[in-house]
C-alpha cells in the first residue's frame, strides 16, 4: 500500500575541481517537513500525516492503481475534506491509508458505522466496485447451516486436511472501526468480549490469550 522516480545521468567531475565534485554528487532528497516549510509540494506516499493533506492534485501517483484514487473526485474531496463522522473520525483518517500507501488495493477505511452514510458519495461507488453491491441493493442472511454444500473430497485429498478453522470479524456497536478507535476503546472492547466468551460452556469453552504480555510457553 510506492512512489515511481527516473534516473538521472550524473556528470563525472574534472580532476581537482571541487566545485565540480560537489556538482556531481546528487542532492539530498528533501523530507516532507522540510518539503512543507519550504513550500515544495508533498506527493502521495510522502504525507506524513492526515493533517497535511490539502492539495487534491497532490494525493496520487501514477502508481496508484486503488479503488480510492478511481473514486475520489476533487468535487467529493472538496465536499468532504473538512468532516467528521459521528465517533469523530475525519473524512481524512478515512482516506490517508490509501494516499500514504501509493500501493493500496483499496485505500478506505472508515471510522465508524456512521461513515458509510456520511460519506456515502465515495463509500457507495467504492463498495459497488468491489462488491457488485449497489446503495440500493439489499443483503439476505441465512443462518441454517443445512442449506450448505460441501465439496466431496476424495480419500486422498481429505487425507491432506488435518485442520479446518473458520475466522470471523465482527463490529461492536458504539466504538469506532480500525481508523479511529483507542487503546483505551481497544481494551474496553477486548474486556467486554473476554467476560462474554468466558460463560461458553461444554465444546465451545476455551481459554482467552491475549497478544500482549503472552508467554513465551504460551506462543509455541
Amino acid at each position: 500500500m510506492g512512489a515511481c522516480g527516473s534516473k538521472k545521468d550524473t556528470v563525472a567531475p574534472v580532476q581537482g575541481s571541487t566545485a565540480a565534485a560537489a556538482a556531481a554528487q546528487p542532492a539530498a532528497a528533501a523530507t516532507p517537513a522540510a518539503a512543507a516549510s519550504s513550500g515544495a509540494k508533498i506527493i502521495g506516499g510522502d504525507y506524513e500525516s492526515a493533517d497535511q493533506l490539502d492539495d487534491f492534485s497532490t494525493f496520487f501517483t501514477d502508481a496508484s492503481k486503488s479503488s480510492l484514487k478511481r473514486n475520489l473526485t476533487a468535487e467529493i474531496w472538496n465536499e468532504y475534506r473538512d468532516q467528521v463522522d459521528e465517533a469523530g473520525v475525519t473524512f481524512k483518517t478515512m482516506i490517508f491509508s490509501g494516499i500514504k500507501n501509493q500501493d493500496s488495493g483499496i485505500g478506505l477505511y472508515a471510522g465508524s458505522h456512521n461513515s458509510y452514510t456520511k460519506f456515502n458519495k465515495l463509500f457507495d461507488k467504492v463498495i459497488e466496485e468491489y462488491h457488485g453491491h449497489a446503495p440500493n441493493a439489499t443483503h439476505t442472511s441465512c443462518m441454517d447451516a443445512t442449506t450448505l454444500t460441501n465439496a466431496d473430497f476424495s480419500e486422498e485429498d481429505s487425507a491432506m486436511v488435518n485442520s479446518t478453522r473458520i475466522r470471523v470479524g465482527r463490529n461492536c456497536k458504539g466504538y469506532p472501526l480500525g481508523p479511529g478507535v483507542s487503546k483505551a476503546q481497544r481494551d474496553e472492547i477486548m474486556n467486554k468480549v473476554v467476560e462474554a466468551c468466558s460463560k461458553f460452556e461444554g465444546d465451545l469453552a476455551g481459554k482467552f490469550y491475549p497478544l500482549d504480555g503472552m508467554s513465551a510457553a504460551d506462543q509455541e
